[in-house]
């Protein structure tokens, strides 16, 4: 993605928040490993078998570690704003990360490609409105004709009521993960202030705008949506 004009990934460069990345993940995230599995395979269905994959928001590690696992000839560059987040990245592949090649800094100061997929997983909510076309547009620039680009984050209709709604039901389901219900609370009124969300509807009109093809929905997860597009 682009140097946003609020870093809105700011708290990812703290230590503590770093550290819990993964647990919290699988709390927040209905069905997260399924998810990252569904992803893979949906690379699978157009990459080439010994695949070039770039994967935006890589920080963590967790995806990166699950493609790498279940593809063992795929190899890999991951993007992250945080340096902290690629460190993690790096202790979590731990011997995997020889075929991972980590890049700290934003879609526009990546290799160039081509690569024969993208990944983009819980990122694209911290993304500027203003700045989503360029970031999509940016991906697939950096991908051969036709390749797949599988993307998943927060994304839920944004009419005031809905939009409520959902932040309450994301709230409820944080709470039933076992996350302290103040803590769950504030984490959606946060995100309800602070994060540039689009509805559905939305995404997929950005994802053409940027010239993708093919869009399809391949996971909702309450308050998640994730969506397949070909270059």
């Amino acid at each position: 993605m682009p140097q946003p004009s609020e870093d809105l990934s700011a708290p990812f460069n703290n230590s503590a928040a770093v550290a819990g990345y993964a647990e919290r993940a699988a709390r927040l995230v209905p069905g997260l490993a399924d998810l990252q599995r569904m992803a893979a395979l949906l690379v699978a269905e157009r990459a080439p078998e010994q695949a070039n994959v770039l994967v935006i928001g890589a920080g963590g590690g967790v995806e990166l570690k699950a493609f790498a696992q279940s593809y063992p000839q795929w190899r890999f560059v991951g993007v992250d704003p945080s340096r902290e987040m690629l460190d993690l990245a790096q202790a979590t592949l731990g011997p995997l990360a020889a075929r991972a090649e980590l890049h700290h800094g934003y879609i526009d100061t990546a290799p160039a490609g081509p690569f024969d997929a993208a990944t983009c997983l819980l990122t694209m909510h911290f993304v500027p409105i203003a700045e989503r076309t360029h970031t999509l547009t940016e991906i697939r620039r950096r991908l051969k004709p036709g390749a797949p680009f599988v993307m998943a984050h927060l994304s839920f209709p944004q009419a005031a009521e809905e939009r409520e709604t959902w932040l309450s039901r994301y709230a409820a389901f944080a709470i039933s993960s076992g996350v302290n219900p103040e803590d769950a609370r504030n984490a959606a009124s946060t995100i309800g202030a602070r994060l540039p969300l689009l509805g559905p509807d939305e995404e997929e009109a950005t994802l053409k705008e940027a010239g993708f093809t093919h869009t399809g929905v391949f996971y909702a997860g309450l308050a998640f949506r994730g969506w397949v597009a070909r270059a």
